[in-house]
Formats: C-alpha cells, structure tokens, sequence
C-alpha cells in the first residue's frame, strides 16, 4: 500500500495541453524571441515550434508561411502609443516619448522589427510595411503631433511647426542613428537631440 502510494505521488503530472488562444500566444512569443535572438534570416518554422514547446504542423495550420507569422507576431507584441504625456512644456513632453519610443524600440518586440528591418529584401520589406507603419509609424507622429499642436496653443512652438517633415525629424533620427551608428540613445542623447536640433526647430521666429 505504501509503495503503491510513493509510486501514484512520484510518477510525472502530464503538462496540459494548449488551445487556441493560449497555444498561438505561445507561438507569437516564440517568434519574437527567434527574431531578436537569431534575426530574420535564422528564423525557422521550426524553431518557433520547438521554441513554443510544440509540433511544426500546429504553428503551419495558423500561420501558412514565415512571412505571415511574423507580420501576426509583431502586431501581438509591438507596444502601444495612445497615451500623449503633459508635464508641462515642449521640451519635456518630448524627451519622454523619445523615452517610450527607445524602451519600444529595445524591447524583446522592438529588436525583432529591427531584425526585419535590417534583414529584409525589397520584396519581403513590403510584406510589413502596413504593419510597420500602422504600429510603429503612425501612433508615434500623431503623438508627436498632438504634443506640438499643444505647444503652439501655450506660445512655446512657431504656428506653423506642424507638418510632415518636422514630425518625421525624431523618428528619422532615432531609426537613422540606431541602424547606422548604433546609438543606444541613453537620456543624455536624448536630450541632446532634443536640445540642438528640435528646441531651435520648434522655437517661434526660429
């Protein structure tokens, strides 16, 4: 009876198996975490099956192809911008989505778009440009712009500050240093960029 009983309490508990929605969040998660660690390139079906602790054949009946698992994992995982902060003046308002947009872009999400990104020809770059810009783009320059209406309304900011080329200025900036320079963009960049180059752009009579 004893041994009976040690034998029922030391024999493996089965690992529930997942479902639906549970099954693909894991799948999700694993192609993310492949993209940041392998890069696009070393992304395989496979491992994203062998990552998510189950077969090819679940992650190939959701996801047809590499390309279409990974527009769905990107878009599952890329972080949102709906909040606009107000501490008060241009300058600040600024520096703090200049800090959400770098903790967005070194991420576990963020450095997976950067490996598709990089690695991506021409014909695959377009596969995720709506995804790209619907996540990433548009959210960050309406919030941009939303901070430099509010700015014009105080007096702080020139009336006519709110067009396209001013608000690609930070987001062009920050993608151009990180791919080229490999920026990191801690707080003093940061500031930097928003001292020299969007403070005298923004200033009214500059």
């Amino acid at each position: 009876m004893v041994t009976s009983r040690w034998a029922a309490d030391a024999a493996p508990t089965a690992t529930p198996r997942r479902r639906g929605a549970v099954l693909e969040r894991a799948i999700l998660d694993a192609a993310l975490e492949q993209l940041s660690t392998v890069g696009w390139n070393g992304l395989t079906m496979e491992g994203v099956a062998a990552g998510a602790q189950t077969g090819k054949a679940a992650v190939y009946r959701r996801w047809p192809s590499k390309e279409d698992l990974v527009a769905d994992a990107l878009r599952a995982g890329l972080p949102r911008f709906d909040e606009v902060p107000d501490l008060g003046n241009v300058r600040e308002d600024l520096l703090e989505l200049c800090r959400r947009a770098r903790e967005a872009m070194f991420s576990l999400p963020g450095s997976a778009l950067r490996s598709v990104i990089h690695e991506c020809d021409t014909r695959q770059a377009e596969r995720f440009h709506a995804v790209i810009f619907e996540g990433v783009v548009e959210p960050t320059i309406d919030l941009l712009r939303k901070v430099i209406t509010r700015g014009i309304e105080r007096g702080e900011v020139r009336a006519d500050a709110v067009n396209g080329y001013v608000l690609d200025a930070i987001p062009a900036m920050m993608m151009y240093r990180s791919k080229m320079c490999g920026c990191e963009w801690f707080d003093r960049d940061l500031e930097e960029m928003i001292d020299q180059l969007m403070v005298p752009l923004l200033r009214p009579g500059g």
